[in-house]
């Protein structure tokens, strides 16, 4: 199977319908299949061949929906560096990745002008140039690679997620039951990955003019305005965008009515959260979705029942869904070592317990790139299954499953265990602070919090609070992809060290 064939499909069965809609442009299935084959057939004479891996530096646009399927169709592998990455990090992933071919925007150009790892790559490709109309698809096994993203991490061995063309297929099957999208759909994908779901349905996307890295300069009337100008009726994004959105939509008192389903994963979202995506968005169906690059979906809830939970124990994320495999296993800081699947089966907690997040099943990756040491830190091998370790600890009550925070973050001192999830949720309620977590220091708790009021102030809200050491500041990092989730090793690098 080639999972290019998808697309190719949907082409044919919805020729007319608009794929992409860009800015002031937009291509229909038809014309950026035409497009894909062309640029297919100009890859394979420039002798880009089955297994060929080909570094991709173009943002989210029509040109890299265009690029990455044609690689596919050709059967070759699309490698992704993030436009925010380091020279250093790129040049770390690019030795990684060992690639044959390059592609990229101007700027990267200029860039790889500049960079010893980048002026390896024997075979630069052009962004504007085109080939024939008549190329073969490529036929590929569901073990070759399609695509290696890498993760954002900045130290260490980059973990290069090889999401082979099965896997691709089983992660497109597995979010089609969760979004349960239709070719009539017009979406704003912020997510990259749903956005190839929507070429392989025949729906049409919007991308949005948005750059996640600058989300606090978004110019969140431009978007609007885009949203309505476009007719768009689904948004899949970051929680900080739907945020964002939420809390203009609601101070302007806009109404978005075509608005019928939002989608949001990548970071936690709260009660509270979930009750402004309710009140902004009252028409849609909105829907949260616990997953990792790992392994996406892993559970998923509605907003409403969001709402109705309590945030005492644990973050709610609703139901496992049905083709995930998932245990809690024992906290445990090392390599994971077990032979058969009773041994890990002896391993798991039971109802209420705490613990690390497992999960496995066929949208689940099985390997990385290059990298033995990610994947015996990051998976258990039994004689039949390959798990992930999520590095997300949480637990099990009444078939639902709750969030207490990275496994890494838990704090367990004088006897009790502090959840960093529970405790930013606290915090997040106190007025004039937007944000906080909870951190240790030989044996100290400190609490870190953003706020633009002053320490003193702080300190008379925190009354109900355990800690030692407080530090206020302007802005708490976020990381880098979602803008929503805290970048805890640069916090605990500006904070502890």
């Amino acid at each position: 199977m080639n999972i290019s064939e998808l697309f190719i499909s949907a082409s044919k069965q919805y020729p007319t319908n608009l794929a992409i809609i860009e800015s002031n442009t937009s291509i229909t299935f038809e014309e950026l299949r035409e497009e894909v084959v062309s640029t297919a057939s100009y890859f394979q004479d420039k002798g880009i061949e089955r297994g060929d891996r080909v570094l991709v530096f173009v943002p989210m646009s029509i040109d890299l929906y265009r690029v990455v399927l044609a690689l596919f169709y050709v059967g070759a592998t699309a490698v992704f560096l993030d436009e925010w990455v380091t020279k250093k990090r790129m040049e770390i992933c690019c030795e990684i990745a060992d690639c044959k071919g390059f592609i990229g925007v101007r700027k990267a150009n200029i860039i790889s002008l500049f960079s010893k790892e980048l002026r390896k790559i024997p075979v630069k490709l052009s962004l504007k140039k085109r080939g024939g109309s008549n190329l073969k698809m490529t036929q590929t096994n569901a073990e070759d690679s399609a695509l290696i993203t890498f993760t954002t991490g900045s130290t260490g061995t980059p973990k290069a997620a090889n999401r082979t063309h099965g896997f691709l297929k089983e992660q497109f099957d597995a979010l089609i039951d969760e979004i349960e999208p239709s070719s009539t759909d017009i979406d704003m994908p912020v997510l990259p990955i749903v956005l190839f779901v929507n070429l392989g349905i025949g729906c049409t996307s919007v991308i949005a003019e948005v750059k996640m890295k600058k989300l606090h300069k978004l110019k969140t009337e431009k978007l609007i305005n885009q949203i309505k100008a476009n007719n768009v009726s689904r948004i899949t994004a970051s929680p900080s965008l739907i945020n964002k959105l939420s809390e203009f939509v609601l101070e302007k008192k806009i109404p978005l009515s075509s608005i019928q389903k939002v989608f949001t994963g990548g970071g936690p979202v709260f009660p509270d959260e979930a009750g402004l995506y309710l009140k902004a968005f009252p028409n849609a169906k909105t829907k949260i979705v616990y997953g990792s690059t790992e392994a996406e979906p892993i559970s998923s809830i509605n907003a409403e029942e969001l709402v109705s939970t309590l945030i005492d124990k644990g973050l709610a994320v609703g139901n496992i869904y049905h083709k995930t495999q998932l245990k809690i296993i024992p906290f445990e800081d090392n390599v994971i070592s077990v032979k058969t699947d009773y041994e890990l089966e002896k391993r798991e907690l039971g109802s209420g317990k705490k613990g690390e997040i497992i999960v496995a099943g066929n949208h689940v990756l099985k390997s990385y790139f290059n990298n033995q040491k990610a994947f015996e830190r990051n998976k258990i091998v039994t004689h039949e299954t390959t798990w992930h370790r999520t590095g997300d600890s949480g637990f099990i009550q009444n078939g639902k499953l709750f969030l207490i925070g990275r496994c890494e973050q838990i704090i367990q001192q004088n006897g009790k265990t502090y959840s960093p999830f529970v405790i930013e949720h606290q915090l997040k309620q106190i007025e004039g602070i937007t944000l906080g977590t909870v951190l240790s220091k030989n044996n100290q708790l400190n609490l870190v919090v953003e706020s633009n009021l002053s320490k003193e102030i702080i300190e008379k809200k925190l009354y109900n609070f355990d800690y030692e050491n407080l530090t206020v500041l302007k802005k708490i990092p976020r990381d880098p992809r979602h803008n929503t989730k805290i970048d805890y090793g640069k916090l605990k690098e500006d904070i502890l060290l």
